[in-house]
């Protein structure tokens, strides 16, 4: 692969259903399309620019969706979404399909750029006075279709953003790999580098900040 191919990014509108954005659409889904990466991989490497164009859109809308909950920000998430899938092009040789799968390769990859983005945006903002205004980016978050069923609208999703926002990274990321992505332990493990005990603790921890910050706004769950 020497050159990038340029493509245009499909993403749903903020604050839309995250959790069904491919199945709805035809797309195989994150745990389901495991031969499919592991072919389109193969094939990128040979150099074919279809296939990496159809791994791009494969993922597209899952990245996306992290960058988004992240910041908060849909120009933003879209500009790292497309930062993630330059690192994903530049490093796609050092993938190694007998350490875990394509899924849990790139979202390392998305959350080590997010995390990079973070830093780097805090070390930017260290002379601003007002700190207590500044957003936390450092960690993608979402909720699961139950929590997803209590809230609804432009206005609910704002909150559950907000909500997200005020949880601390490690809490946030959490969050969103295992009830937005619904990633399996083990896998979020392998992503945060971290043991599975420390992954259920984080959620539950997590779950639990978030239901009293959204009953702050006396939203149900």
């Amino acid at each position: 692969m020497s050159v990038v191919p340029h493509v245009a990014l499909s993403v749903p509108a903020p604050g839309g259903n995250w959790g069904q954005a491919n199945t709805r659409n035809g797309c195989l889904s994150w745990a389901n399309s495991l031969d499919t990466d592991s072919n389109l991989v193969d094939r990128c490497l040979g150099g074919d620019e279809v296939a990496w164009e159809d791994l791009v859109r494969l993922h597209t809308r899952k990245v996306y969706a992290v960058c988004y909950r992240f910041t908060g920000n849909d120009s933003e998430a879209q500009d790292l979404t497309q930062d993630v899938f330059l690192r994903v092009f530049k490093s796609l040789k050092s993938f190694r399909s007998g350490e875990g799968s394509f899924g849990v390769w790139l979202m390392r990859l998305t959350r080590n750029l997010l995390i990079d983005n973070y830093r780097r945006g805090k070390q930017e903002r260290a002379t601003d006075s007002i700190e207590d205004q500044l957003p936390v980016l450092e960690e993608t978050a979402a909720f699961s279709s139950r929590t997803d069923g209590l809230l609804a609208g432009r206005e609910a999703s704002e909150i559950l953003q907000s909500g997200l926002e005020k949880l601390s990274p490690e809490l946030r990321e959490t969050l969103i790999l295992r009830d937005l992505e619904e990633m399996e332990y083990r896998e979020i493990a392998q992503v945060l580098n971290v043991p599975e005990g420390t992954v259920k603790s984080r959620l539950n921890r997590g779950r639990a900040e978030l239901a009293r910050i959204l009953r702050k706004h006396k939203v149900a769950v």
